[in-house]
């Protein structure tokens, strides 16, 4: 089960051990993610309350700037690229939000390959795209591939033929 995100927390909550310039802060509930916080050099003159004070400023900062957020997902138009290679991470990564895919099987042994702008990606490349992304959510909906360039009509029920 994926552990839920880090909340503020009280020295209490937590247990705190240095890593190099990193605080690892675990929380004692087991279902909140542990956090390796970079601090830097500064890091061994630290307290434990100095460093899970600056961790609580960060999170209390990105709750306030998601707060009136509304996200609005980018699709790259037909015909354009939707996804670059990122050289330095050796890795395709996508240029918008919404990403028009082909699936096929072709694969070693059957396996599933992901055809984004006529470039094929393995299962593996596949995800360290989606990697990009890490830490969001996602919705698949699956079209023909001929309806591939119109956002699909969605309806929220039971499938028929369950």
């Amino acid at each position: 089960m994926r552990k839920r995100r880090p909340p503020v927390a009280s020295l209490d909550e937590v247990e705190i051990t240095r890593e190099g310039d990193d605080a690892v802060i675990e929380y004692k509930d087991p279902e909140i993610a542990t956090t390796y916080f970079h601090v830097g050099p500064s890091l061994c003159g630290m307290s434990d309350q100095e460093i899970l004070d600056e961790f609580n400023a960060v999170l209390q900062a990105d709750e306030e700037a998601s707060e009136g957020y509304e996200h609005v997902a980018v699709e790259i138009p037909d015909g354009l690229p939707q996804i670059r290679y990122f050289a330095p991470g050796d890795q395709w990564v996508p240029r918008g939000g919404v990403l028009r895919c082909v699936i096929d099987d072709s694969g070693p042994g059957g396996e599933a390959v992901i055809y984004i702008d006529d470039q094929p990606l393995a299962l593996a490349e596949f995800g360290r795209l989606l990697c990009t992304y890490a830490g969001w959510g996602m919705r698949i909906a699956f079209v023909p591939d001929d309806e591939l360039a119109e956002a699909p009509s969605i309806e929220v029920r039971e499938p028929e033929d369950d």
